[in-house]
């Protein structure tokens, strides 16, 4: 049985750190076929996720599988151009990873980005949303197991886990940027398929305005490490049974980011600037 105690971790974070050599400001990442990003990253390191020991590796589509340091205006960026999903066939506990890597590299301030399909009517495909706070019916979590304590306390309050001082001021910066953006809860759907139209009128019963099938495992682990997280879903498609008939793919959420890649790169530059 894979034992994931503290060494565990550290043997990612000290391959990580001989690469780059230098210490994250932020971390962030980067959602479905929202990776065009990475190509604003100034003086660019990118290590593959296979190179690095104890590491996970990406399986989907439009996720690149790679780590990415470099800078944002005066900032150190680590980023995930690719993430990890329950549906790949990782465990929980193998979603841990990524977060608890970063933390030991010295990163306090996480920006998790997804693609989402939109429950909310009010909202519309390509705008953004900035995660209120979210919703997980499935009792499988991250942190199950034995509680490494330099991580974090066993029972740890997540009332203000998608951090209001980060949200405010990426909401500053959309207002600013005449983005359309809104603040919503965000429902944790573990696919891969995408939800059934009764699935998703529970999720609007329940309160969400988007729905998704990732950010959940990360931002978990991340508060129990103590660090701020920023959620931001880009809403790409309407979810099942909002326009009836609509079929649901990828490659819808595919365009959609595409369509909005130059707004949404510009956006999270500012943002990450003025963390």
């Amino acid at each position: 049985m894979q034992v994931f105690d503290y060494s565990y971790y550290q043997k990612s974070a000290e391959y990580v750190k001989s690469v780059i050599c230098d210490t994250p400001d932020i971390g962030v990442v980067i959602g479905s076929a929202l990776g065009r990003f990475t190509d604003i990253i100034q003086n660019p390191v990118v290590i593959d996720y296979s190179d690095i020991p104890n590491f996970l590796v990406s399986t989907v589509k439009f996720h690149d599988g790679k780590l990415i340091f470099g800078r944002i205006g005066e900032k150190n960026v680590l980023c995930m151009s690719g993430r990890f999903h329950l549906y790949e066939g990782y465990s929980m506990a193998q979603l841990s990873i990524p977060m608890r890597m970063f933390r030991l590299l010295g990163i306090k301030k996480v920006i998790l980005t997804n693609a989402a399909g939109v429950v909310n009517a009010d909202y519309c495909p390509g705008d953004f949303m900035l995660i209120r706070d979210h919703i997980k019916l499935t009792s499988l979590s991250p942190l199950t197991g034995p509680n490494i304590e330099a991580f974090g306390d066993r029972f740890f309050d997540v009332s203000d886990m998608y951090s209001s001082s980060l949200r405010d001021k990426a909401l500053r910066i959309a207002n600013e940027m005449r983005l359309s953006v809104h603040e919503g809860v965000y429902m944790y759907f573990a696919g891969p398929q995408f939800e059934t139209p009764a699935e998703i009128r529970m999720a609007s019963i329940l309160g969400a305005d988007a729905v998704g099938m990732s950010t959940i495992p990360e931002a978990l682990t991340a508060a129990h490490c103590k660090m701020q997280v920023l959620g931001i879903s880009v809403i790409t498609n309407m979810a099942a049974g909002i326009v009836p008939a609509a079929r649901l793919s990828h490659e819808e959420v595919a365009d959609t980011a595409t369509r909005i890649a130059e707004d949404f790169s510009e956006y999270l530059k500012r943002v990450i600037s003025e963390l």
